[in-house]
């Protein structure tokens, strides 16, 4: 008699010992023992590398926060943690300083010049790279002849355009230039723009699509990356333009300065050789919270950076 559940054929094969639960045959892998990962002498040296430049790039960054923090006898004494914490230093800054009125003009200043730059960047990048015209490569080898010129050359020359117009003392100086492009901008979308299948183009060309609809529907929602980066880049330019508010901005009201005209003006008020009292610790405060736009602003558009950045060498 045979037991229940078995066959007239041979019994079946009793499972591996070995065997996971879902049947699966081991692995070579699963049968190793897992060893410890070891680093060679290159790795360790190169990762140590790399933490001590990381340490010498925030030194300067901890060392503003402890000086804001210490009252004015030890704003300059060197230590990384103050002997008495002032707090107090960022609830009296915005009394001592128009922080707020140089902040909205920073702000308002660097998003006019970074929208303005990357619209008419793009514009003309897509020019360059859509259309075939006799002396294509020879006009854009002078627009980026143009970056070889130091700004030095052209300043006299820019400021007299501006005094002729009748806009010094007015904001249209520090981002007016932008709304015809800039030679660098337009080469990095020109590359991005070379990368873009031409067929995409073409099909809607013969679907209908004029030109500028070539741009606003098809080029630019697929060049939103090197578009952020562009508009990233020319915003950290422009909140820290410190010569050009200088130039055209000295002169008016305090409260029209930007926030780097505006240190540099707090600087000066509190020197004891002008007449100051040495109270650097708000000038601290100040540059500590101007910094924390462009850190937040980086943070939130970082993975568009990283990935503007590794297309922007691509070309068909």
């Amino acid at each position: 008699m045979t037991a229940i559940g078995s066959s007239s054929g041979s019994a079946p094969p009793v499972a591996p010992a070995l065997a996971d639960a879902t049947g699966a045959a081991p692995t070579e892998h699963a049968r190793r023992p897992r060893r410890p990962r070891r680093w060679s002498a290159g790795q360790i040296a190169l990762r140590v590398l790399l933490v001590g430049f990381a340490v010498l790039f925030l030194y300067p960054l901890v060392w503003l926060i402890a000086a804001s923090l210490k009252p004015k006898s030890q704003v300059f004494d060197n230590s990384l943690w103050p002997d008495t914490f002032q707090w107090e230093n960022y609830s009296r800054v915005w009394d001592e300083l128009p922080l707020v009125s140089w902040m909205f003009n920073s702000v308002a200043i660097a998003l006019l010049a970074a929208t303005a730059v990357s619209i008419s960047s793009s514009i003309v990048a897509f020019g360059f790279a859509y259309f075939r015209f006799p002396g294509r490569n020879i006009l854009f080898g002078l627009v980026l002849g143009t970056m070889m010129l130091p700004a030095s050359v052209t300043m006299i020359p820019t400021y007299l355009i501006w005094k002729e117009t009748g806009f010094l003392g007015t904001w249209v100086p520090l981002f007016g230039a932008n709304l015809f492009g800039s030679a660098f901008y337009i080469f990095l979308q020109r590359q991005f723009y070379l990368g873009l299948p031409r067929e995409l183009f073409e099909a809607a060309r013969m679907d209908g699509a004029s030109y500028w609809g070539l741009f606003w529907k098809i080029a630019m929602p697929l060049s939103i990356p090197s578009f952020i980066i562009v508009f990233l880049f020319e915003f950290q330019a422009a909140w820290n333009n410190f010569q050009g508010a200088l130039i055209y901005l000295n002169g008016e009201s305090i409260d029209s300065f930007t926030a780097p005209l505006g240190i540099a003006f707090a600087m000066t008020k509190y020197s004891p050789t002008a007449g100051g009292q040495g109270d650097y610790q708000y000038v601290m405060v100040a540059s500590l919270i101007v910094t924390l736009p462009m850190l937040l602003l980086f943070s939130l558009g970082q993975r568009y950076f990283i990935e503007g950045v590794a297309t922007q060498g691509r070309k068909g």
